[in-house]
């Protein structure tokens, strides 16, 4: 919460009296974004999206849309879990230890896996729509997840799915195994915090 509040405070968005942060952050930048306004930088130097999302989400919703530029400067921070910008005088490192979510249509029609509806698109623009998100950077995301399309009927039906206090229940329990099982070590509390190398 002290990290959290601390990078937020630098570009004056705690407001006052408010004290500590008490949620994680979810940040959730338009694919327009600069690469400046993700990583963060300017004349003196203030956090980007990535910093704003430290100990927090940062979704990417329509992943291709964004430019190839932008989605190139996430990969250090993502392994590094931090980020330095450098002027002539002087360098800063904001942390970046966040959880990237992202999301995608399969192809440029979003018909690809859709039994239903026939895929209009050509093999060269699936395949220009698939090359703005490289090797590298899909490297860095664990988890891959097709969804295909869900039919109305399903939808619309009565019956409920798990609520979000049960999601939360279980989510809550896991969090508290992992602190369990990293009760002896000061730095890492989680899976994604401990070191590759």
């Amino acid at each position: 919460a002290l990290e959290t509040t601390k990078i937020h405070s630098v570009v004056g968005r705690v407001k006052e009296n408010v004290g500590l942060m008490a949620h994680r952050p979810f940040r959730s930048p338009h694919h327009t974004i600069s690469d400046v306004a993700l990583v963060g930088g300017g004349a003196y130097p203030q956090p980007g999206e990535i910093s704003l999302s430290h100990n927090g989400v940062l979704f990417l919703d329509e992943l291709p849309e964004f430019k190839r530029s932008v989605l190139e400067v996430m990969r250090q921070p993502l392994e590094d879990r931090e980020v330095t910008i450098s002027r002539a005088k002087f360098t800063v490192t904001y942390p970046s230890s966040f959880m990237l979510v992202a999301s995608m249509n399969p192809s440029p029609s979003g018909f690809f896996n859709d039994p239903g509806s026939p895929n209009t698109s050509s093999p060269a623009e699936m395949q220009r729509y698939m090359s703005k998100i490289r090797g590298p950077l899909l490297d860095r995301i664990d988890i891959h997840i097709e969804v295909t399309p869900v039919p109305f009927e399903k939808l619309s039906e009565e019956r409920r799915g798990e609520s979000s206090v049960d999601i939360r229940k279980r989510v809550t329990a896991a969090r508290q195994k992992q602190t369990e099982r990293f009760a002896d070590n000061e730095k890492v509390h989680y899976n994604a915090q401990m070191s590759v190398r």
